[in-house]
């Protein structure tokens, strides 16, 4: 399912406008990324948390040249992490 699909569910499902559907959708984005660029993590209950991460720096290979030796940076990642309701509606599907 891409976004153009959620957003048509959406509507459907509660009865709005696929603009409003598509609003909300971009909300949640912006408010996302700006809450995981600031440390913080977004949680909703039953369904999942979004965390930002800190992936350490570290030695690497060249993949075009095996031989020689880089240094990967050290990056913030998002990490998601799947709440219990998710979880078992995924584990108990028939």
């Amino acid at each position: 399912m891409n976004k153009a699909e959620l957003i048509s569910r959406i509507s459907e499902k509660v009865g709005v406008s696929k603009k409003q559907a598509e609003d909300v959708i971009d909300a949640f984005e912006e408010i996302t990324i700006e809450t995981l660029k600031q440390k913080g993590e977004v949680t909703l209950t039953g369904f999942g948390t979004f965390v930002s991460k800190e992936r350490s720096a570290r030695a690497g290979v060249n993949p075009q040249n095996p031989s020689e030796r880089i240094q990967v940076p050290a990056v913030t990642i998002p990490k998601f992490r799947a709440g219990k309701t998710l979880k078992d509606a995924l584990k108990n599907k028939s």
